[in-house]
């Protein structure tokens, strides 16, 4: 199809000029030709044009095209008739003629043109004598003429032997000046009804999507002040009905330049409020853009909602004498293209077709035992959607959904339509919508009103439930492709998430923030220490962070739910009875009916928590290794209700989720019994020794999970007398950590048996290589202490293939304290010396592992030297303040985290006090 629109243009004369014979038929009385009487000097304001091609298909277009095209002219009066003259013609053109049809649309201030032309190449030119051949009335084609009598103020015909071209023209009705669309006057009781004050919310979104402007209507109906919203997301208030992967999105909507439709905004009360919106993009004189939006209750949405195109295809027929396309007969051209959209307009297009009050549409579950509420109108949406009612409700014919079935009077068999309690609608008529004679939902439309609906009105709403079936089927399937691609993203990054911790706390949170507000309203997780306790309320959340605290106290009184290990979801109704019973107390406390006025400051928590919990509540068990280890809660606000596809999606969250958390809790007991068995590695205190200050910093590699190889100690040996050591035992694990404690333990007993320092190491590398297979070669600098009477401290040291102690002087210079000699637990024969190091005051012996010295960045290691450059700062500094200025060195020497265990052991002789 091409098309082009112009305006301000003079109407140009349809007739080609030249000697062609070009005689025209036009309407008058019973079809007897007269002069065209069209004013040529009408100004024509705009025009549309469009070709389409002998296709089938091109009759709907045709169609959608002139509708349109009129629409946005503000000539919806003449709507209906132009589409149906459009539609008999391009109809004799695309299938009579079999060629391609262009359609011109002309504007004048008199009215509308329409022309449809086609290029049939043998067609023999009438005389201009001849009389219009109007044909029968009783024929199924051929009636454009006839209905452009009927229905045009003027037509005519143009003939050339490539060309024949039917115009008519559609006046403008009479109507006051300023009026675009107008319509009948209306008996009182036949209008919409309406609160005594209609408040009508204008709100104003900015491109970031926050509120910039709030209304006074507004704050009567959400019960906020405009302080309390401006500037904050729009999509903090509006309860939108998104599914995830599927439907547009409120971020979405806001971009369209307009949307029309149906959601909810939470009030300040924490009830959702049902509203009916009309939104319009819209700039200012700067360039910038932001979304008006206008918000009705939605009972008042006559008020805003653009009145629906009536189709005027039911009147239409092809030459062949059938209907041209049911689908759009029922629904309207063109028709949504999401599922939700065509469902709203379906229960919309039912209620009005049998002039009911309600109607609601019912989608079957795979297995064909439920139906779940997907759509309706004039009946309290957000208590009913997702609503789940079985197909077979009861015994005998009327009891099944799978047949059509009449109730003239709810009231006679109460709970024969269990959707419809409570509601006020009396009589309903349903019907089945089948696809290859599998149940795939239902249809119904009821009225307030008793004995409104009989077998002849089931008849015609079958009818129209065969013709939407098909489509409602393949959207629905699209839509369950579309979820579960959504799903599958949705799992895929959860499960990326869940192994990206080993935290138990974190792991809950992960899990809560995953489901809020993507799956659910709140959520709550309960978790089990083991079978023989009791489950524990370990994480709640809340989309609304102030509604958490009144959620995680209401459940905190409640008992916890029964840890059953059965798949699935299942309802928990203790949450809403325990609200509703804590909410009906607080307002008779707040009458004055049970305790004093003075407990009623938090009757606005109490009702706002009430509703939070009031909807349908599900408990998923957290099953890992054929043990519950928890459940996972989830919840809707006030009478709301889980959709099936997302249930499934929870439960293979749940799975997911649970053996994360497991993982986590293994992990967790692991972390504790290495950091436990780390802790027993090493000194639990350090002695005082007079005369000398000692400094030790010990950091552990990783997170925790391994036992480090590296150790320390300091002890005395007997009066006078100190033992210190420092090592690094090759490797981690429990195999690293049995040599550690070998060395450490035989260190003190060796050296308390008066062994000297060679003797002591001699006899723990015999030790180390006892152990066999399960040995490890360890560095080891081991040293006596002995504080002298003069203020200095001699050392007697052995450096076993440790790094060497270095030795710095009060006048910055730094030298080696020891010499390299054979490390511990590769040879049998060693021949150790001990050397004699005396620390004059104010000197520092600093002794460190080598994931000091072997800090890298790149290339680049920190080495000895380094060290050696960062210890001559050192002077005059206490031991405390070397061994953290060492270890801030080394901690900036490279970007990344430490890779080896550090250890760093610093002694300082105190000198004399300066002044």
């Amino acid at each position: 199809m091409t098309t082009g629109l112009h305006s301000g243009e003079q109407p140009q004369d349809p007739r080609p000029t030249g000697n062609q014979a070009l005689p025209r038929q036009e309407r008058v009385g019973l079809g007897a030709p007269h002069a065209d009487n069209r004013t040529r000097s009408s100004v024509i304001t705009a025009r549309a044009a469009a070709s389409f091609d002998p296709v089938g298909r091109s009759v709907a277009t045709a169609r959608s095209f002139v509708r349109d095209t009129l629409q946005g002219w503000g000539f919806a009066d003449i709507v209906d008739d132009a589409v149906v003259l459009t539609s008999e013609l391009v109809t004799n053109a695309v299938v009579h003629a079999g060629t391609s049809a262009d359609v011109l649309c002309l504007r004048s201030d008199e009215g509308v043109r329409i022309e449809v032309a086609d290029r049939y190449p043998e067609r023999e030119i009438p005389l201009q004598v001849t009389a219009v051949n109007m044909g029968s009335p009783d024929r199924e084609g051929g009636r454009g003429l006839q209905l452009c009598a009927a229905l045009a103020g003027r037509w005519g015909v143009d003939y050339s032997p490539t060309h024949k071209q039917v115009w008519f023209h559609l006046d403008l009705p009479e109507r006051p000046v300023g009026t675009r669309t107008a319509g009948p006057a209306l008996p009182a009781d036949l209008l919409p009804l309406a609160d005594a004050r209609v408040r009508v919310a204008v709100v104003q979104i900015d491109r970031t999507g926050a509120i910039s402007a709030w209304n006074e209507d507004a704050e009567d109906l959400f019960g906020y002040a405009g302080e309390q919203v401006i500037g904050k997301p729009l999509t903090d208030l509006a309860a939108w009905p998104h599914t995830p992967g599927t439907s547009t999105g409120i971020v979405e909507a806001l971009q369209l330049s307009r949307w029309e439709g149906s959601y909810g905004i939470r009030s300040a009360s924490g009830r959702v409020t049902p509203v009916y919106a009309s939104h319009l993009r819209v700039r200012d004189t700067g360039g910038e853009p932001s979304t008006v939006c206008l918000l009705v209750r939605d009972h008042e949405r006559a008020v805003l909602q653009t009145p629906l195109r009536a189709s005027a295809t039911d009147t239409t027929t092809s030459s062949e004498g059938q209907a041209t396309d049911p689908f759009e007969v029922f629904i309207g051209s063109p028709a949504p293209d999401d599922l939700d959209g065509l469902l709203q307009r379906t229960v919309e297009r039912a209620r009005d077709m049998l002039d009911g009050d309600s109607a609601f549409l019912l989608l079957a579950t795979d297995d064909e035992t439920e139906l779940e509420v997907r759509a309706s109108t004039g009946l309290p949406s957000a208590r009913q959607r997702f609503a789940r009612v079985p197909v077979e409700a009861g015994p005998g014919r009327y009891g099944s959904a799978r047949m059509p079935a009449v109730h003239e009077d709810l009231t006679v068999v109460p709970g024969a339509v269990p959707l419809l309690a409570g509601t006020g609608m009396r009589s309903v008529v349903t019907v089945p919508l089948k696809v290859e004679g599998r149940l795939t939902g239902s249809l119904g439309v009821a009225a307030e009103g008793p004995a409104r609906y009989s077998n002849e009105e089931a008849l015609r709403l079958q009818f129209a439930a065969d013709r939407i079936a098909l489509a409602v089927e393949s959207a629905r399937l699209g839509e369950l492709e579309r979820l579960r691609r959504g799903s599958l993203s949705f799992l895929v990054e959860a499960s990326d998430l869940l192994a990206g911790t080993l935290d138990r706390d974190q792991t809950l949170a992960l899990m809560a923030q995953m489901t809020v507000p993507t799956l659910a309203t709140w959520c709550a997780v309960y978790t089990i220490a083991d079978q023989a306790s009791d489950p524990y309320l370990s994480y709640v959340l809340h989309e609304d962070e102030e509604r958490i605290d009144g959620l995680k106290a209401l459940l905190s009184k409640i008992a916890p739910p029964d840890p059953v290990p059965t798949p699935g979801a299942r309802i928990w109704a203790a949450p809403g009875e325990a609200a509703h019973q804590a909410a009906l107390r607080t307002s008779m406390r707040s009458l004055g009916l049970g305790a004093p006025a003075s407990v009623t400051s938090g009757i606005g928590t109490t009702l706002a928590t009430a509703a939070a919990v009031g909807g349908e509540t599900v408990v998923l068990p957290l099953v890992a290794r054929n043990r519950v280890i928890g459940m996972l809660t989830l919840g809707k606000p006030s009478d709301e209700h889980f959709r099936q596809e997302i249930l499934e999606l929870a439960e293979d969250l749940s799975r997911r989720a649970a053996l994360a958390l497991d993982n986590a809790r293994l992990y967790s007991e692991r972390t504790a019994i290495s950091q436990s068995l780390q802790r027993s590695l090493l000194p639990p205190d350090l002695p005082h020794i007079d005369g000398v200050e000692v400094e030790v910093i010990y950091r552990a590699a990783g997170e925790g999970n391994e036992v480090g190889g590296d150790f320390y100690d300091l002890f005395p040996i007997r009066d006078g007398v100190y033992g210190f050591a420092i090592g690094d035992v090759c490797g981690t694990g429990p195999e690293a950590a049995a040599v550690t404690g070998l060395a450490r333990h035989a260190l003190r007993l060796l050296a308390r048996e008066g062994f000297g320092g060679p003797a002591v190491l001699e006899r723990l590398n015999s030790a180390i290589l006892d152990e066999g297979a399960r040995s490890r070669f360890l560095t080891l600098l081991y040293g006596e202490l002995w504080p002298q009477e003069d203020g200095s401290a001699m050392l007697k040291v052995v450096c076993a293939g440790h790094p060497l102690p270095l030795r710095l002087r009060q006048d910055g210079t730094v030298e080696a304290a020891a010499e390299p000699q054979p490390l511990l637990g590769v040879m049998e024969d060693l021949e150790l010396y001990e050397q004699t190091v005396t620390l004059d005051p104010g000197d520092v012996l600093l002794c460190v592992t080598d994931g000091v010295t072997e800090r890298r960045e790149g290339t680049r290691m920190l080495g000895d030297d380094g060290l050696t450059d960062v210890l001559t700062t050192c002077t005059g500094l206490t031991a405390g303040a070397v061994a953290a200025r060492i270890m801030r060195a080394v901690e900036r020497f490279a970007s990344d985290a430490p890779s080896d265990d550090m250890a760093i052991l610093a002694m300082r002789v105190p000198g004399l006090q300066r002044d």
